[in-house]
């Protein structure tokens, strides 16, 4: 039996006492991170923000299974902020309508949630009206046109089910109730974020694209607790790194009975991790913002500064002058001289190991 087919539905219940401490937890953590980036001033204010929404998109679609171009993430949340210094790159339809929506839940936080709204951003998410190569039901509830709403894992022959949704003729019925407990509901918000995304996706209201709608709903609340418009953690980055963990908390949910204890504790934990991340994250952007301060001057060529951003962003393994000219795409004699170059303005040094196995790091400056 799911949750949805039990007599008490939707009668949730939890266990406050387990949950205060961690809530406690959380409320300091997001006072000491609202705190400081206050005194970041505006330009890096900015940039944490393009690199948390970028960071949220990017691992909330990679959930599903859908794998964004990261530089067009960004270049779309940059015009939508302002940022015209960052290097835009040309974006897509699809990117756009993703950034829309979830720019829509930060930033019109405050905004009652109606149908209309999130059929919206059922629209921003599946603009064409496909997912993937089929073609879906876009801007309204689903229909079931092919059989209940299964949740399954597995080949063919080999089919696990791990969920199956309401009825499609009960989903109206269900979101107008869940959209005004939504509205309504004076509950604690971050236990009311950690239920509406249960809920919703138990629901499942859509014919694709539910998964990501309840998180960008956890956003909205989320960001409706901080009473800012900006976001400075992403829940969705720590649930792809516990993917495993939150499909299995999801069907204990659905499978269990009402008392979501587990769930909520799964979820605030995981909001706890989010908040702790953040602060690597805003160091990162500190000293990336006193790098550029440093070497304002400094002459670069249009390939140091395009490695220079690699390094101090999402560069991975070993800098080796190969990689530089493969990157670059310049010869080994081109890509030895910028290095060279480099190292001769104390910005990269030769790290201990010699001959073929040759490599350099990026001296960060100190931040405090």
């Amino acid at each position: 039996m799911y949750i949805h087919q039990r007599s008490d539905w939707p009668h949730w219940t939890w266990d406050e006492k387990v949950l205060l401490p961690l809530i406690s937890e959380i409320r300091h953590q997001q006072g000491l991170l609202l705190g400081k980036v206050k005194w970041i001033g505006f330009p890096l204010n900015l940039e944490a923000q393009l690199e948390i929404f970028a960071l949220d998109i990017l691992k909330s679609n990679a959930i599903e299974g859908n794998i964004l171009n990261p530089e067009e993430v960004r270049s779309s949340i940059a015009k939508r902020l302002g940022l015209e210094s960052v290097g835009l790159s040309p974006t897509t339809h699809y990117v756009d309508g993703i950034v829309e929506m979830m720019l829509d839940a930060t930033h019109q936080f405050s905004k009652e949630v109606t149908e209309e709204r999130l059929f919206g951003w059922h629209n921003c998410l599946f603009p064409t009206g496909r997912s993937g190569m089929y073609k879906i039901l876009v801007g309204t509830w689903r229909k079931d046109l092919d059989g209940p709403m299964q949740v399954v894992s597995g080949g063919m022959g080999r089919e696990k089910i791990h969920f199956e949704a309401p009825p499609a003729d009960r989903v109206p019925d269900e979101m107008e109730c869940f959209i005004q407990w939504l509205n309504e509901s004076q509950l604690e918000p971050l236990i009311k974020s950690a239920l509406a995304h249960l809920w919703f996706v138990t629901i499942h209201p859509f014919e694709d694209g539910n998964g990501r709608i309840a998180r960008a709903l956890s956003d909205l609340l989320l960001t409706r607790s901080d009473q800012v418009p900006s976001r400075f953690y992403s829940i969705s980055a720590q649930i792809e790194l516990q993917k495993k963990d939150y499909y299995r908390e999801l069907e204990m949910a659905q499978r269990g009975d009402l008392n979501i204890t587990s769930w909520l504790q799964w979820y605030l934990s995981c909001l706890k991790s989010a908040l702790n991340s953040s602060d690597s994250l805003l160091e990162k952007i500190f000293v990336r913002s006193r790098f550029w301060e440093i070497h304002r001057e400094t002459p670069l060529n249009e390939r140091q500064r395009y490695m220079l951003k690699k390094l101090l962003g999402d560069f991975t393994g070993k800098l080796k002058t190969a990689k530089w000219a493969k990157m670059c795409k310049c010869s080994h004699d081109t890509a030895s001289r910028d290095i060279k170059d480099l190292i001769k303005h104390r910005i990269l040094e030769k790290e201990d190991a010699g001959g073929r196995s040759t490599s350099y790091r990026l001296l960060l400056p100190a931040t405090h």
